[in-house]
C-alpha cells in the first residue's frame, strides 16, 4: 500500500458534513449531527451511545477508520 502524503490543511466543516452524510447513507453510522458548538454527535446504532467528536478533523478520522476497517473485512483483503 502506498502511504498518503500528509494533508496540507485541516478538514473543513463542509468536508466533514459530506463524509457524515456518506456514512449515514451507507448505514455505516446510524446518525451524525453537527451541534451548534461545532462538535459532532455520532451514533453507531439506534440504541447505542452517542459519541461527541470535537470537530471536522475527528469526523474525517472516523470516516477513514471505518473505511479502513471495511476494506480489511473484505474477503479479497485477507
Amino acid at each position: 500500500m502506498i502511504p498518503r502524503p500528509p494533508r496540507s490543511s485541516e478538514p473543513t466543516a463542509a468536508e466533514a458534513s459530506a463524509w457524515a452524510d456518506v456514512l449515514v447513507r451507507r448505514r455505516l453510522l446510524h446518525a451524525a449531527v453537527l451541534a451548534p458548538t461545532s462538535q459532532w454527535l455520532v451514533q453507531d446504532r439506534p440504541n447505542g451511545p452517542v459519541r461527541v467528536l470535537m470537530g471536522p478533523a475527528d469526523v474525517v478520522v472516523l470516516a477513514a477508520t471505518i473505511q479502513h476497517h471495511t476494506r480489511m473485512m473484505r474477503p479479497e483483503a485477507r
